[in-house]
């Protein structure tokens, strides 16, 4: 199947990204992908000077996450909602390249302890994912009550999301189909 990047959104001590993120992770696998978890807490990246195509000698984690962001068939971020925005670090951590994400689709998950699921943070990274080169499907998958909706390990409580998740999956693999196929007759420059 495809190779796909699920990167985690927060850096937080109590972080539920890592939460939601395991569960993606676990269903995408289900459906036979190939899945690259990249969470910013284990790169540590410093804050952006050089984009990695500036670098003369990137560091090792570094040159991992690249391959991983330039192999990948599509990308699965998953954001909370931090003032209306996405987090610092999952922006820092997306910005370290640009060429790697042209022409591969991504698929936005938000999520918030609130009831609306950060879908202003999704709407933000969208206009982020398009000027990358990475453009969203037209779903989002907003997780309200996040705190309520996964247990401490993972485990999803709220089984409204299987239906839900199963239908954004779906679409997610019918933009990558498409996409890898035109990449594979070329593209536009």
């Amino acid at each position: 199947m495809a190779k796909i990047a699920v990167i985690v959104g927060s850096v937080r001590s109590e972080r539920h990204g890592l939460k939601v993120a395991k569960w993606v992770v676990s269903k995408l696998e289900d459906k036979g992908h190939q899945i690259s978890l990249v969470d910013p807490m284990e790169l540590d990246l410093p804050l952006l000077d050089k984009m990695y195509k500036e670098m003369e000698s990137p560091s090792e984690k570094l040159q991992k996450l690249q391959k991983i962001i330039k192999e990948a068939d599509g990308y699965v971020p998953i954001t909370p909602e931090y003032n209306h925005s996405i987090s610092s670090a999952l922006k820092n951590t997306l910005d370290y390249f640009l060429e790697e994400y042209f022409f591969k689709p991504s698929a936005i998950i938000s999520y918030s302890v609130g009831p609306f699921g950060g879908v202003v943070a999704g709407n933000h990274l969208r206009q982020i994912l398009a000027e990358m080169g990475a453009p969203a499907i037209p779903s989002q998958f907003p997780i309200s009550k996040v705190h309520e909706t996964f247990d401490a390990d993972g485990k999803l409580l709220d089984k409204n999301y299987e239906r839900r998740f199963s239908k954004f999956l779906d679409e997610f693999e019918w933009y990558v189909s498409a996409l890898a196929k035109q990449r594979e007759s070329g593209v536009p420059y």
